[in-house]
């Protein structure tokens, strides 16, 4: 493939190994769409927009598989643990490379030590007398661990956290279906009266469906680690292209599935919403329902918080090797683990776990305010590059390993869906807040990665 300034490049960036396989890639791609806001805050986007809710599913799911394929062309053609960061470097230059990498670090890191403190305090309304600043420095520890003993070790783990909660979920919408037809011995059905009733399908109508859209998109954050992880692969554009073909496909029907059973079986007016899954469970009478749900989401956070902390080292490992962060984070042992990337990466962690224990509430919120809504921005960057060296390589008659189908469609309106999302986010006053903060993180650090390399004497 030719150079960079004329298609997608074909060069495969430097990775720390190649020892993931189609599987792990495969079922990481699943669990990092399936997460603890699934299980715990689908209701919070029920309440917002009634059973038209599966709507904004619907759209969120759509926009997460246009953003998968197209990581997937580029990471096909180019494999890179940078992924969306060397991509962007590759159509807008080394600024926007630079900065779409250090702003996904920045919020990975943070959500990092959320999911620790959160996970243990899940765990502690189980067993009250479980220690949650223990819990929290015991999950930081055993993470990190893991994410050190290699990425074969890494993707082994995440394999089987994924298929605990692909099958939790399989099993919920088995039961859920059951219940809704009936078929559970003394349960009644509650039919599907819930879908219309109490005020309708859509009773906030469209501005409740674009409300509940702020909420859902967040769930599928994540998903990119599949392009980052790809980079590890022995055969990465195979790989990919199986991840994608089978991961899309599976998380519109594990996410409608679940909240189409959920909206069934549960009013959308119901208090008994603030813990979706738990809810019917116990209308099955499923005995403890409400522990079991609280043990797949401590799953859930510790299967996400393992993919982060490798998408983190990653990230910061290739910014290091291009020069965009410092040196001693490109370095990798003999096993090629990037061990000062993931101690840099999970030290952000232990300060910001350790500083919310001694703050609860009070710090952790408030760093995920300035970062929660950069995955959007992420996504909407990795779009424009495929854009962009897509056009490149048609121009230039590239072969591509893989290619998105009906170019350029899918891509432009994944653009306008996220151009929808920004603008909600701007006109909400609960969310306004966020999106500001995003964009000044995003200046900021824009500002200094182009002041730091001019100084350098390289832009």
């Amino acid at each position: 493939m030719s150079a960079p300034e004329t298609s997608i490049p074909a060069r495969a960036a430097a990775s720390p190994a190649h020892a993931l396989k189609p599987r792990q890639l495969v079922m990481m791609g699943l669990g990092s769409a399936i997460g603890a806001g699934l299980f715990l805050g689908s209701g919070v986007g029920i309440q917002v927009a009634g059973p038209a809710v599966l709507l904004s599913y619907l759209i969120a799911g759509a926009l997460v598989i246009v953003v998968m394929h197209a990581l997937g062309e580029m990471a096909a053609a180019k494999p890179a643990s940078g992924a969306f960061s060397v991509y962007a470097e590759d159509a807008m230059g080394a600024t926007a490379g630079a900065t779409v990498g250090w702003l996904w670090w920045l919020q990975v890191v943070v959500v990092v030590a959320a999911e620790a403190v959160g996970a243990a305090g899940l765990l502690a309304t189980i067993w009250p007398g479980l220690s949650v600043p223990g819990l929290t420095l015991a999950f930081m520890a055993v993470f990190t661990a893991i994410n050190l003993l290699g990425v074969r070790n890494f993707g082994e783990f995440e394999f089987w956290f994924a298929i605990l909660k692909v099958i939790a979920i399989l099993a919920f919408i088995a039961i859920g279906i059951a219940l809704v037809m009936g078929w559970l011995p003394g349960v009644a059905s509650p039919g599907l009266t819930n879908f219309t009733a109490h005020g309708g399908f859509a009773p906030n109508g469209l501005m409740g469906v674009g409300a509940a859209l702020l909420v859902v998109v967040f769930a599928f954050g994540g998903t990119e680690i599949v392009a980052i992880a790809a980079a590890e692969t022995a055969d990465p554009a195979r790989s990919l292209a199986r991840a994608i073909r089978t991961v899309a496909w599976r998380i519109l029907v594990f996410y409608l599935g679940s909240i189409a059973v959920i909206v069934a079986v549960v009013p959308w007016t119901s208090p008994a919403l603030a813990s979706p899954f738990a809810a019917v469970l116990e209308a099955a009478r499923i005995p403890g329902a409400a522990t079991a749900i609280t043990l797949v989401a401590v799953i859930a956070l510790l299967s996400a918080l393992n993919a982060n902390l490798y998408g983190a080292s990653r990230m910061i490992w290739s910014l290091a090797r291009r020069g965009e962060a410092p040196a001693v984070l490109g370095r990798s042992d003999r096993r090629m683990v990037p061990i000062a990337a993931v101690l840099a990466s999970v030290a952000f962690g232990f300060a910001t776990a350790a500083l919310e224990l001694l703050y609860p509430q009070r710090v952790l919120p408030m760093l995920l305010n300035i970062v929660g809504a950069t995955c959007l921005l992420v996504w909407t960057i990795a779009l424009v590059s495929q854009l962009i060296l897509r056009r490149r390589a048609d121009r230039a008659g590239t072969e591509l390993a893989y290619r998105m189908r009906a170019f350029p469609l899918p891509t432009l309106c994944a653009l306008a869906i996220l151009g929808l999302i920004f603008v909600l986010l701007v006109a909400s006053p609960e969310t306004r807040t966020q999106f500001l903060s995003m964009a000044a993180l995003t200046a900021t650090i824009a500002i200094v990665s182009a002041l730091v390399r001019r100084q350098r004497g390289r832009g």
